[in-house]
């Protein structure tokens, strides 16, 4: 079992940034690692993923450019720094940690942190 918690959120303007940590405990932490998020009636999406070695990463299209994804696997911890925030960002930012199949799906991550709220006000 992997347990996460994810922090780091909060409300921010426009423009601004945030940076958001998933704290791993429990098995060893190799797995790769991603980010996805869920607005309000809206499916949850992927935003971002890097492998356990840190030397690939991954991210959406709608991120690209303005989000990085990093690990500190000494610190069992993955970071999310996400700037030029856009009130379209709003949502529940969730990690999870990859087992199998396309790292872009949700159905491939089988252990998932509560979520931490970030919204970006217009």
């Amino acid at each position: 079992q992997v347990q996460l918690v994810e922090s780091g959120g909060g409300l921010v303007q426009a423009g601004g940034s945030l940076k958001l940590s998933c704290a791993a405990s429990g098995r060893t932490f190799s797995y790769a690692m991603g980010w996805f998020r869920q607005a309000p009636g809206k499916e949850r999406e992927f935003v971002a993923a890097i492998a356990w070695s840190g030397g690939s990463t991954y991210y959406a299209d709608s991120v690209k450019g303005r989000f990085t994804i990093s690990r500190h696997n000494a610190k069992n911890t993955v970071y999310l720094q996400m700037n030029s925030l856009k009130p379209e960002d709003t949502a529940v930012y969730y990690c999870a940690a990859h087992t199998n199949g396309d790292i872009g799906v949700d159905g491939s991550y089988d252990y998932w942190g509560q979520g931490t709220q970030v919204t970006v006000s217009s």
